[in-house]
């Protein structure tokens, strides 16, 4: 028997620790960890309530953070486009009291494109964006992508953090500008902008890193589905990770189990050497097959594994270890985990054959790449 998540987020919250760092596949219960911690801080009657909070005690960024922000698509006209934000005062201090608004912009385009432009209203309520479109002109009134407004909410809850650390590092509190986070203590953060290139999200993690180093009395915690994110973050705040004989770490796994109920696992090192992601991914997988429950996203896992093992052996695309006919396979593979597939097409369930497929090209890897080379 496993705990439930609001257990979790007492243990979480009696570690009293700088920073921890929380590693689930999708779907395993972060998002809903970050709400139940929410709720254990600061309970609120309403999602966004801890926005208005002027004595807030916790400061999170998840998918409900995103709900700050929605678009009117100006139906009618269908020329008006503009992305809105509920009011709340965090959001207020950041672009009214602090005229953030050219940083967020300058962070925007550098993790996106400088051709890319939003622009704030008076009131800082509404952006709107237009592109740069070559001879000097630009399309106005655009509809960015979702990805894009992902990008730019991080970055305008990137700037209120910044904002938030220097404010709390002043050593004396009557010297501060505001009394709004005096009582601040908690900042929880779920899987940031993971739309990025991997270049971008592995700058996002050490500017990230580097903020929580330098802050003075604030605990984070961070959860994240993203190998590559989890890996940068723990090589980065290693210090503040690990205690002094390095027998304990503020590093975890979340599992949700069969009965619905939870469990944390404290692990060491990244996610190659500690909870060993390879073996997650191929435990996952197997279990799948073993009850006949393979499903779309379990092809999503493979590839992940065939991508980490290419890597790992130094092979250029990991469909080089596919089998004989690899075309055929690269294809079926593909069909359930391009981009396309993951928006607008309606892809059918897996069927037996292609069940049959996922577990011949595990047992591919296994049999014949993976443990034969690795153990050598």
């Amino acid at each position: 028997m496993g705990q439930t998540l609001t257990e979790i987020a007492q243990t979480l919250k009696d570690a009293n620790k700088k920073v921890q760092l929380i590693y689930a596949f999708n779907g395993t219960g972060k998002t809903r960890l970050s709400r139940e911690f929410k709720r254990l801080i600061a309970p609120k009657n309403t999602e966004t309530e801890e926005l208005e909070d002027a004595k807030a005690k916790i400061l999170y960024y998840n998918a409900f953070t995103e709900d700050l922000f929605y678009w009117d698509n100006d139906l009618n006209a269908d020329t008006n486009r503009k992305l809105k934000i509920q009011p709340n005062s965090f959001t207020d201090w950041v672009f009214r009291d602090q005229g953030q608004e050219n940083n967020i912009i300058t962070h925007f385009q550098h993790y996106t494109s400088d051709k890319l432009m939003p622009k704030f209203n008076e009131r800082f309520n509404e952006i709107t964006f237009s592109i740069a479109a070559g001879n000097e002109n630009t399309i106005d009134n655009i509809k960015i992508s979702k990805g894009e407004e992902s990008c730019l909410i991080w970055c305008v809850f990137y700037s209120l953090l910044a904002q938030v650390v220097e404010v709390l590092n002043i050593a004396e509190p009557a010297d501060t500008e505001t009394d709004k986070f005096n009582d601040l203590k908690y900042i929880f953060i779920d899987d940031p902008v993971s739309s990025l290139d991997e270049n971008h999200l592995i700058e996002l993690a050490v500017n990230l890193a580097d903020l929580i180093k330098k802050s003075n009395g604030l605990q984070f915690i961070i959860s994240t589905h993203n190998p590559l994110f989890y890996n940068v973050l723990h090589n980065e705040l290693k210090n503040l990770l690990y205690d002094n004989n390095r027998k304990k770490a503020s590093c975890y796994m979340l599992n949700k189990k069969e009965d619905g109920t939870y469990d944390i696992q404290m692990k060491k090192g990244d996610s190659n050497k500690s909870f060993s992601y390879h073996l997650h991914l191929i435990q996952t997988i197997q279990d799948a097959i073993a009850t006949n429950s393979i499903q779309k996203y379990h092809f999503m896992l493979l590839r992940n594994l065939y991508e980490k093992t290419a890597n790992f052996l130094g092979y250029p695309h990991w469909s080089d270890l596919l089998p004989d006919d690899k075309q055929t396979y690269y294809n079926r593979v593909i069909q359930f985990t391009s981009h396309s597939t993951l928006s607008n097409e309606v892809v059918p369930e897996p069927t037996e054959p292609e069940k049959q497929t996922v577990k011949f090209l595990l047992n591919h890897l296994i049999e014949n790449k993976y443990w034969k080379e690795e153990q050598q």
